[in-house]
C-alpha cells in the first residue's frame, strides 16, 4: 500500500473516445494517497470518463477506446492480463444514484464479501459492521440490520452505497456526484464520512458543484471539453488558479 503522500495511482497520457467522439485529451495526473482529488468541471468535461478510466469500468462499453495508461502503485491496470476483477476490487466506484439492492441493510453489505466468497457469519458480521462505522451510519441502522435498505432515506442510502464498497477493503474509492440528489444535511453527512475515510483510503470524486469541490478537496483537476485544464492543491486551483477558464469557472462567469 502506497505511503501517505506518496502517489497512489498514476494516469499518463490517456484519451478516452466513444466511437467518433473525444471524451478526454492526452490527461496525466497523479492521484495520491490518503488524499481526497476532486474531478471538476462543466458537464461533457470528462470527469466521470477519467473515473471510469481508472477501475477500466469503461471495458464495458463496446464503443469505448481508451489509449495512454494508469498505474495502480506502479503498475499498469491497462496491461495484458491484469486482474479486472481484483482491480475493482481495490478500486471501488460509488455512482451518483444510491443503489439500495432489495434485502436487507445487513445483506446490502455483506453482498460484496459473498461474492468473494465469504461464508463465515462472525467474519460477515464483523465486516458489515466495520463498513457502517465506517461510512457512519452504524449507529442509526444497527437496530434494524434485518430491515429492507428499500427503507432507508436517500441519504442513507447513498451511506450505504459506500459501505457496500468498503465492505469489499478496497485501497482507492472512486464516487460520481454522489450528494446530487441529496438534501443539504444529507450531503453534510456525506462530506463529513469522506473526511474520515480519506485516513484509511484515497478519494477520488466528482463533486456536485464548485463549492463542494473546494470544501472536500486537498487537491483539485479542473476540466473543460476532455481536457485538464488546471491540476494542484485546493489552494492553489481555488484561490490561486493560473488559468483564466479556472478562474472564470469557479467565480460562475459560466457553467
Amino acid at each position: 500500500m502506497a505511503e501517505s503522500g506518496g502517489v497512489k495511482m498514476q494516469v499518463e497520457n490517456v484519451s478516452v473516445y466513444y466511437g467518433e467522439q473525444v471524451a478526454l485529451r492526452n490527461v496525466s495526473l497523479p492521484i495520491v494517497a490518503n488524499e481526497i482529488l476532486t474531478v471538476f468541471g462543466p458537464a461533457g468535461g470528462g470527469k466521470t470518463s477519467l473515473l471510469r478510466t481508472l477501475n477500466r469500468l469503461n471495458d464495458l462499453n463496446p464503443l469505448a477506446r481508451v489509449t495512454g495508461d494508469v498505474f495502480l502503485e506502479g503498475e499498469s491496470i491497462y496491461s495484458p492480463g491484469y486482474p479486472v476483477i481484483d482491480l475493482r476490487r481495490r478500486v471501488g466506484m460509488v455512482f451518483d444514484l444510491p443503489v439500495a439492492l432489495p434485502m436487507s441493510i445487513f445483506d446490502n453489505v455483506a453482498y460484496g464479501p459473498r461474492l468473494m466468497g465469504v461464508r463465515d457469519r462472525r467474519r460477515l458480521e464483523e465486516t458489515v459492521e466495520r463498513a457502517l462505522r465506517t461510512a457512519a451510519m452504524w449507529d442509526e441502522v444497527k437496530d434494524r440490520l434485518s430491515t429492507s435498505g428499500l427503507g432507508l432515506s436517500g441519504g442513507q442510502q447513498q451511506r450505504l452505497s459506500i459501505a457496500r464498497v468498503l465492505a469489499l477493503q478496497p485501497e482507492v474509492i472512486l464516487l460520481d456526484e454522489p450528494t446530487s440528489g441529496l438534501d443539504p444535511i444529507s450531503t453534510a453527512k456525506i462530506e463529513e464520512s469522506l473526511r474520515e475515510l480519506k485516513r484509511f483510503y484515497t478519494i477520488v470524486i466528482s463533486p456536485h458543484n464548485v463549492q463542494q469541490a473546494a470544501r472536500i478537496a486537498d487537491r483539485a483537476a479542473f476540466f473543460l471539453m476532455g481536457e485538464l485544464v488546471e491540476f494542484g492543491t485546493e489552494t492553489e486551483v481555488f484561490t490561486r488558479p493560473r488559468d483564466k477558464r479556472t478562474e472564470d469557472y469557479i467565480t460562475g462567469r459560466f457553467g
